[in-house]
C-alpha cells in the first residue's frame, strides 16, 4: 500500500514526523502534490506554515506493516 509521511522542518530540532496519510484512491490521476498538503491542512489546520512542511512517499507492506522508504539519491559534484 503506497503511503505519505508528513513532516515538519522544526527549526529547533530538526525533522520531525508528524502524520502518515495511506493512499486509498483507486485513481492515481487524483494523486497529486496539492490533494496531499490539503488533507494535512484539514487534519493539522492552518497552525503549520506549508512552506515548513514536506512529505515523502512511502510503501507498507500490508502483511508485515514495515514501511520501506525510497533510497535517498546523492548528488555528485564535478
Amino acid at each position: 500500500m503506497e503511503a505519505y509521511e508528513i513532516y515538519w522542518l522544526d527549526p529547533k530540532g530538526g525533522d520531525q514526523i508528524i502524520g502518515i496519510l495511506p493512499e486509498r484512491r483507486k485513481n492515481p490521476a487524483r494523486v497529486t502534490q496539492e490533494s496531499i498538503m490539503r488533507w494535512e491542512k484539514n487534519i493539522f489546520g492552518k497552525e503549520l506554515d506549508t512552506k515548513e512542511i514536506y512529505f515523502i512517499q512511502v510503501t507498507i507492506n500490508e502483511y508485515t506493516g514495515m514501511i520501506f522508504r525510497p533510497t535517498p539519491a546523492f548528488v555528485t559534484q564535478k
